[in-house]
């Protein structure tokens, strides 16, 4: 709920912009007790409103009898119905003159240093992006005359981290400051407004149950954790985790399942189950949309150790060709798979060699396993870069990919042919009995 009403919060009366051209507007003073003496000191508040923000309430107390003073910022509106987060990469000394709203449930990160300043730790402020900077250095330091006498290592660790982030506002390097406040009610000033700046990124998120609590907007009884969205955003930003069976040992094991958009290509859903009981772990790709109007062919002139960190998504229904090694795996081998081209490589070299069950136990004949051994050599030197080979995935559904790493140029390197299917590849897919339209009309 707003503290002032609504039509005195919008009114120009009681909320004025930031600046020096009003004389006559000057803060309202209050009579209220220090904290520090326990006698009467002075409490100003100022009402004012930051351009393309909103409105706030500066409060600034001062003591004459002690000399203790503070100061402190506060929303003078609602809670908002989202959070927001601010990420500025700071480039210049200009950088850090911007104007920054800091409310106390705003959590504030260095990522380059691994810095953080957790919610509800520091009051709310108006400052600049290097009075933010200056305050973080001041509160390390407070406690360092006690750290040097009880532990002189940790207080000069906290030295060294306080030259680093004093040598942040040389900006000899630039770095990244994040703002992020559940409540909404932070902000980090854009300077050419209302145009878009291209070093900041604002987002807004939905906040959890846990971050209503700390505002105090849902009570600790009432707490229960939300119901994920139906809605592809909530889908796409969180793993979905089941129960199921390990196929190895059968025991009780879990699922990890997340839907994942492939740049240049569709969004597929990958699902990864790992067993605590013996370890094993799997992991499996279906494709996240329908099957296409027409299949696909995609063929990689291998010529460089580098292809082998290509991805690759190979779907259930695509067939694997290397015709330098007369090598073909049908539709279902492997089953489905998002990996780089090494990987896949390697899975196939464990299939065919290391785990094949025919060249295990008495019943191998040498010729065989010698045949093998050869085939799996001649994979390693494809995976080195020794040997230059044609890789072919061939997928009649179209669902399968294989990265192209000059996107959204053509790769010289790589073909990708769309055909038609035949009535075979169409009955194997159960595709000649499957009737979406006019279905209704058969009865």
């Amino acid at each position: 709920m707003s503290v002032i009403s609504e039509e005195n919060v919008r009114g120009r009366s009681v909320f004025k912009d930031i600046g020096a051209e009003d004389g006559d507007w000057e803060p309202t003073e209050i009579e209220s007790m220090c904290m520090n003496c326990h006698l009467n000191g002075m409490t100003r508040l100022l009402l004012t409103k930051i351009p393309f923000f909103k409105e706030i309430i500066v409060s600034s107390f001062s003591c004459d009898n002690c000399n203790w003073s503070d100061t402190e910022i506060q929303s003078a509106g609602r809670i908002q119905d989202q959070g927001i987060s601010y990420t500025l990469t700071v480039t210049s000394k200009l950088d850090l003159n911007r104007e920054v709203v800091k409310s106390d449930s705003a959590t504030t990160r260095i990522p380059e240093l691994d810095f953080e300043i957790p919610p509800f730790t520091q009051k709310g402020a108006l400052s600049t992006i290097e009075g933010l900077l200056d305050r973080a250095v001041a509160g390390l330091e407070q406690e360092q005359p006690i750290r040097r006498a009880t532990d002189p290592e940790v207080a000069d660790k906290i030295d060294a981290f306080i030259q680093k982030l004093k040598k942040l506002k040389d900006v000899e390097d630039e770095f990244t400051l994040v703002v992020e406040d559940p409540s909404g009610n932070s902000f980090v000033e854009n300077p050419v407004a209302p145009q878009k700046d291209e070093a900041l990124t604002v987002t807004r998120f939905k906040r959890t149950a846990q971050q209503d609590m700390l505002l105090g907007i849902k009570a600790d009884d009432d707490f229960e954790e939300e119901p994920a969205g139906n809605d592809l955003d909530t889908m796409r930003n969180e793993v979905l985790v089941f129960n199921t069976n390990c196929p190895e040992c059968n025991a009780p094991a879990s699922t990890n399942m997340k839907l994942v958009q492939i740049p240049h290509f569709k969004e597929v859903i990958i699902m990864a189950t790992n067993c605590d009981s013996c370890g094993h772990r799997t992991n499996e790709v279906k494709s996240g949309g329908a099957t296409e109007a027409l299949g696909t062919k995609i063929t990689l002139n291998i010529t460089d150790p580098s292809d082998m960190s290509r991805d690759v998504l190979k779907s259930e229904t695509c067939a694997i060709l290397i015709p330098e090694l007369e090598l073909e795996l049908g539709m279902g081998a492997l089953g489905g798979k998002f990996t780089t081209l090494e990987g896949l490589l390697k899975d196939i070299k464990d299939v065919t060699c290391s785990k094949n069950p025919f060249i295990s136990g008495d019943s191998c004949s040498t010729d065989r396993m010698q045949k093998l051994r050869e085939f799996g050599e001649k994979l390693d030197k494809i995976m080195s870069g020794e040997m230059n080979v044609h890789f072919v995935l061939d997928d009649p559904t179209g669902n399968s990919y294989l990265q192209n790493v000059y996107a959204p140029d053509s790769d010289p390197e790589l073909t990708i042919e769309k055909y038609t299917r035949t009535f075979e590849q169409n009955e194997d897919l159960g595709l000649n009995d499957m009737k979406t339209e006019g279905y209704q009309e058969d009865k």
